[in-house]
């Protein structure tokens, strides 16, 4: 039965448009992990346009369920990962330009920069996931670095058009998901899922977790953050029972 990690981004966004305290993401945090989550994902980018730094120091604190740090792999994310030490860290692709991570990160044929990067996160114990596009040679480079884990990116699935469309990626998905498990990786997926979409790729055998948050959040604005979380928990275990 996949688990349930939620990104809690848009709490931070919120809050920084107008550079106020509120809405508070540790609190955000802490009612996900009352609705039921089973893992909480922040996203610290470069320019700190939503997460800050305090917000990932508190959340390491008070969380009582995994604490994934998505990170781009540079060296002032490295250093903060390993002052703060989360279960999990989910290396992504930053753009400045983009309004959210658009790809995966492409790692097949830059192993060589890469590996220097990620050695220290493995040498302290932490979990590394890769986001990775469904492709079965970036897969498979994740793998030559040493992650544990792939995320795989549903961002072309949950944007299908038609039904057609979404059928054939998910069977990509699907694809990758089998091959990365094939090579002995934790497989978990993520980008774009929602109350509508998730319940597909929730029920795949492979899938260990789904991290989502924009819809969650979207929401939690009409009915609230823990109602938000339950309801998407509830998608997830009917998934696994049916699978």
């Amino acid at each position: 039965m996949a688990k349930l990690s939620v990104n809690i981004d848009h709490i931070a966004t919120l809050r920084q448009s107008r550079d106020t305290a509120y809405p508070d993401p540790v609190e955000a945090a802490i009612l996900a992990q009352l609705g039921g989550a089973d893992g909480i994902t922040v996203h610290p980018r470069e320019d700190r346009r939503h997460i800050q730094d305090r917000d990932v120091y508190l959340l390491k604190q008070v969380l009582r369920i995994p604490f994934t740090l998505e990170m781009a792999l540079t060296p002032e994310m490295v250093k903060l990962a390993l002052d703060v030490k989360p279960e999990c860290c989910t290396l992504v692709p930053e753009l400045r330009e983009e309004r959210t991570t658009e790809s995966g990160l492409a790692v097949a044929g830059r192993e060589a920069k890469l590996q220097p990067l990620i050695d220290p996160l493995l040498d302290a114990g932490i979990d590394v996931s890769i986001f990775i596009d469904a492709e079965a040679d970036q897969i498979t480079a994740a793998h030559s670095l040493g992650a544990q884990t792939v995320e795989i990116h549903t961002g072309p699935y949950s944007n299908a058009k038609t039904r057609e469309a979404e059928d054939h990626e998910f069977q990509i998905v699907v694809n990758a998901a089998e091959h990365a498990r094939g090579l002995g990786l934790k497989v978990n997926a993520g980008h774009g899922l929602h109350y509508t979409n998730t319940t597909r790729v929730a029920a795949l055998p492979a899938i260990g977790w789904l991290h989502t948050g924009h819809s969650i959040i979207g929401m939690a604005v009409m009915v609230g953050m823990e109602r938000a979380v339950r309801e998407m928990k509830t998608l997830l275990n009917e998934a696994g029972r049916a699978a």
